[in-house]
């Protein structure tokens, strides 16, 4: 873990990300960031793109297809092997 820089904060709650994070980061003036709290610690992050959400709900969905096709097989073969539920 880096040492980082230290920065004082505004009387307004400011704190200035140091040049060579945001050059790295791609991050410039007007751009949105993510402030929360995890595990104790202050974390500034860059929030996801509307592309990034998207390719995250693609991948669900197609592992949702997936399970789907799966569960069905197995029902198929349950119902080979066991016959139809008897009614009750």
């Amino acid at each position: 873990m880096s040492e980082g820089e230290h920065r004082k904060v505004g009387k307004r709650g400011q704190v200035t990300i140091p040049k060579e994070l945001r050059e790295r980061f791609g991050i410039e003036g007007g751009d949105d960031v993510l402030i929360h709290e995890e595990a104790g610690k202050l974390v500034i992050e860059q929030p996801l793109t509307r592309e990034e959400l998207a390719e995250g709900y693609r991948k669900r969905s197609q592992r949702i297809r997936e399970l789907a096709d799966e569960l069905a097989d197995v029902s198929t073969e349950a119902n080979e092997q066991l016959g139809d539920a008897p009614e009750w």
